[in-house]
């Protein structure tokens, strides 16, 4: 059974506009990258999904 956040309407609406989209680790960066710049209160909780991804394996069952 999975838990359901409040962020996962957000997550969702991701998918559901964006899902059939090809974007590169690069252009990810640069989003990010701006978005802290517009909000820097969120700067460790992206840091540290940043860092999440970037050692993510590439089997799923083996993520934490």
């Amino acid at each position: 059974m999975s838990h359901m956040y409040f962020t996962d309407r957000g997550i969702e609406e991701l998918i559901e506009r964006r899902g059939e989209e090809q974007v590169s680790i690069e252009w990810l960066g640069e989003r990010l990258q701006r978005f802290i710049d517009a909000h820097p209160d969120f700067d460790m909780p992206i840091d540290r999904f940043a860092t999440w991804l970037a050692r993510a394996v590439d089997d799923e069952d083996e993520l934490p």
